[in-house]
């Protein structure tokens, strides 16, 4: 029966490989039977591409995107998402530490994923915002995409639990809710090692401006 499944199994990657070398073999064909000015309209192609992107990405950049900053107030973010795909809001509190960490990762992706904003705002200084969308636990993040709020990721439930996730994982998660563009696998979070002494999920009942917040953190320190 094993012997009977390995051959099934043989023959099958042996199917898969020939096909791959047959588009290859394609691919080359047509590029051997190309004449100059096939060639020629071929790089002018690729080069308009390139003058698209590196355009598209200019405008990007002129936005806001390719860092991570802080916005004052509120009323500042409405302006941020109106004219933006893809934007990354931190909702954050100074003395929440986890909050922190998020900064950290944040930081390195807004610079990898100029697509997309990457922004921060102070919960104690956006009560009507937190409230419009719901923010309850801090460190949240809210996944804007065409001016309205698609996903969160709230707390580091989604990051394995852990305050050691890494920048892979953060930046699988925001691939998953499509508000960055991700070339990884999107069926499986990228293998994270967990030391020991990691520390868990663990809400405590906070207080900003008369509001319940619940804070993702088992200090504040």
């Amino acid at each position: 029966m094993e012997n009977q499944q390995m051959d099934i199994l043989t023959k099958v990657l042996e199917q898969s490989a020939k096909l791959v070398e047959e588009k290859v073999d394609a691919q080359i064909s047509k590029l051997n039977d190309m004449d100059e000015d096939d060639l020629e309209r071929l790089k002018e192609k690729r080069l308009e591409a390139l003058k698209k992107a590196q355009k598209q990405k200019q405008d990007w950049l002129s936005k806001g995107h390719g860092e991570y900053r802080e916005i004052s107030s509120e009323k500042d973010f409405f302006p941020e998402v109106k004219d933006t795909k893809n934007v990354v809001c931190h909702f954050y509190r100074n003395s929440t530490f986890r909050c922190k960490i998020i900064d950290k990762h944040l930081a390195i992706l807004a610079k990898k994923h100029v697509e997309t904003k990457f922004i921060k705002l102070n919960a104690e200084k956006a009560p009507f915002l937190s409230e419009r969308l719901r923010i309850k636990v801090i460190p949240t993040l809210a996944l804007v995409v065409d001016g309205k709020t698609k996903d969160y990721v709230v707390g580091f439930g989604d990051l394995g639990n852990t305050d050691e996730f890494s920048t892979e994982m953060l930046e699988w998660r925001l691939g998953c809710a499509d508000v960055i563009n991700y070339s990884g696998n999107l069926m499986e979070p990228p293998t994270a090692s967990h030391k020991s002494g990691t520390k868990f999920t663990k809400l405590e009942k906070k207080t900003i401006r008369g509001r319940g917040y619940e804070s993702d953190s088992d200090s504040d320190d």
